[in-house]
């Protein structure tokens, strides 16, 4: 079966009297506009740190020119009467404006598009008007302020439909409520600094809130109209930074991409176990797709899926699709129509070699991320030199008095399961939910009953440690879980592994997938003799930073068991949105936390 390849951005149809903008243009008059606001923010960047630069600003009247902007009226300062290009001005709210503009507008934003047209518009009317009398049409300045705002104007109609992606519904009342807020608190941080650094006397409560406000659109001359106030040049300095920082806040909330609140439901569920039951095999990873936060994405035919998660804009898919791989490109497909639709940026952790293939040929890139270590029963043995020091351990934690006991999460009754939840939520390290893309995240729920759980206990017959794995077809498990009693004796986790692998067999099964090693292929090569430089520095970078993180060790860990090592891979569109995918997989994976709202202000989700 073949996919059939659409364009995932749903295009408008054309009257023949008003014929369509030639595709050719639409991207590059789009890739424009992110340009001229890249521009215009350095600028203002520059016109707030250099005092040359802020000089001659100051005597083009840039900071007037933003008051025309928001009041339609121009106003004169000395003997000039220039105005300056949409968005040019003196100022760190105009710099923030521009650089979000920019971002979102590079993210294909429709409010972005938006709210551009409805600034730089009538700006660009008022400065032809403008230039019909003579005060104006006099200065070579203006002409160009002019003939650049028309380009940008130009350029926005030209790419209009470029800009299609959609945001979030409550953007706008969240933005109202961070802009109050914001303009409260900074407004009342800077009046007070005003207050205890003015120079002049009888300055009135309203004179150094309207100075305040005034310096927070600029640095430049256009406060000094309030004649009662002046200010040293560091406060003006710090109201301008906190009003944009502010004015940054508000951005956000404004065109934030939607969260992705729609996650896993009942019969998406269902549809998933019965793909599992005939494909599960294909990928060790497969059974993490049932994670009840995460979303499901199906091919037009229903015979595969992509599950993934939204986080910070980030729509992070793991593992293989779900299903009939001949289905998968429909998947893929819708899966990326939905992430142009709403701005997010695509990316996919854990990928098999197969599916990246796959995922390569929809215009994704990969870079290897590291190896899942997979034990084959039939070629597992304790027996040679090589797995000594695996033998010593485990028949020294055996003397000690240790046994293991291998179950079905359906077999163990619901007393005792209780029991070992609470022991593992007592075992876990710190407060917060570890794993994502080879995680389950629960334990023990009725649905999952041929989980297999590995219970270890002392001599004295109490728990000390557990592991549960997931099913991997019908003769596999992959490893989810792993806890143990920081107290109890070393090398109790080997012990049970190897218990595992010498009676697994008891179960039906024939494979089982083990921890995953990121960067393995570094620390084996490099430490070969003829490692190149980089390889060697890169594997030097490595080991430093495993002091902190399981890098190396889960290497070792699993290279014990003599292994078959399976390469994953990480897929995503732009080198450039690596950093912001590796937060996004970092946040899910539970490395890294927000700080939460308090319970009575907390959102309530559906």
């Amino acid at each position: 079966m073949t996919a059939q390849q659409a364009d995932p951005i749903p295009r408008r149809r054309t009257t023949p009297e008003q014929p369509p903008t030639p595709s050719r243009l639409r991207a590059p008059a789009a890739a424009f506009t992110v340009w001229y606001l890249r521009i215009i923010a350095l600028l203002n960047i520059a016109a707030v740190v250099s005092v040359p630069f802020r000089r001659e600003v100051n005597e083009h009247n840039t900071g007037r020119i933003y008051a025309s902007h928001v009041s339609h009226r121009f106003h004169a300062h000395h003997a000039g009467d220039y105005f300056t290009p949409y968005l040019a001005t003196a100022g760190l709210v105009s710099a923030a404006l521009a650089i979000f503009l920019s971002l979102v507008m590079r993210r294909r934003k429709r409010a972005a598009w938006t709210v551009n047209m409805v600034l730089a518009g009538p700006l660009f009317v008022l400065y032809l008007a403008a230039l019909t009398q003579s005060p104006y049409r006099g200065h070579l300045f203006n002409w160009a302020s002019a003939l650049l705002t028309g380009l940008f104007v130009a350029a926005l109609v030209i790419g209009r439909r470029e800009f299609e992606a959609i945001g979030d519904r409550s953007n706008p009342k969240l933005a109202l409520a961070v802009g109050a807020g914001g303009i409260l608190i900074s407004g009342t941080i800077g009046t007070l600094l005003v207050s205890a650094t003015n120079k002049l006397q009888g300055a009135t409560l309203f004179d150094k809130a309207a100075y305040t406000l005034l310096r927070g659109i600029s640095v430049g001359p256009l406060a000094d109209r309030v004649a009662a106030v002046h200010a040293p040049r560091w406060v003006d300095i710090i109201i301008n930074i906190m009003v944009a920082a502010s004015f940054c806040l508000v951005l956000y909330a404004c065109f934030r991409s939607p969260r992705g609140r729609q996650l896993l439901s009942e019969e998406d569920e269902q549809r998933l176990r019965e793909l599992l039951d005939r494909h599960g095999e294909r990928d060790s990873l497969g059974y993490f797709a049932l994670r009840r936060d995460k979303a499901a994405m199906w091919s037009p035919t229903g015979k595969a899926a992509v599950t993934y998660r939204v986080v910070g804009g980030v729509t992070l898919a793991s593992g293989d699709p779900i299903g009939d791989p001949e289905a998968w490109p429909g998947a893929i497909d819708a899966w990326l129509a939905e992430a142009r639709r709403h701005a997010w940026t695509p990316a996919v952790m854990g990928a098999s070699e197969e599916a990246g293939t796959i995922y390569a040929r929809h215009g994704l890139d990969a870079l290897e991320l590291g190896d899942e270590a997979i034990v084959d029963l039939d070629d597992f043995t304790l027996d040679g030199r090589a797995m000594r020091v695996v033998r010593q351990a485990h028949n020294r934690v055996r003397r000690a008095g240790y046994t293991v006991r291998i179950r079905r999460h359906a077999d163990i009754p619901d007393d005792e399961m209780a029991t070992l939840i609470e022991r593992a939520d007592h075992w876990r390290d710190g407060a917060t939910e570890r794993g994502f893309s080879m995680a389950l995240g629960r334990l023990g729920d009725p649905d999952d009953g041929q989980c297999v759980m590995l219970e270890c206990r002392n001599a004295d017959d109490e728990p000390r440690a557990l592991l549960s794995f997931v099913p991997w077809g019908e003769q596999g498990l992959s490893l989810d879980l792993m806890r143990r009693d920081r107290d109890c004796e070393n090398g109790l986790m080997e012990f049970m592994v190897v218990e595992l692998l010498l009676r697994a067999k008891e179960l039906g099964v024939q494979r089982v997938s083990l921890n995953f090693a990121m960067f393995r292929a570094v620390f084996e090569r490099g430490a070969k003799l003829g490692a190149g430089p980089v390889l060697r520095l890169w594997r030097s970078i490595l080991t430093f930073f495993s002091r902190w993180w399981q890098i190396e060790s889960l290497y070792r860990a699993n290279a014990k068991y003599r292994p078959v090592w399976e390469p994953r891979f990480v897929l995503f569109e732009k080198t450039s949105d690596l950093p912001r995918i590796g937060i996004a997989a970092a946040r899910a994976e539970g490395f890294l936390t927000t700080p939460a709202l308090p319970p009575l202000v907390r959102r309530k989700r559906g």
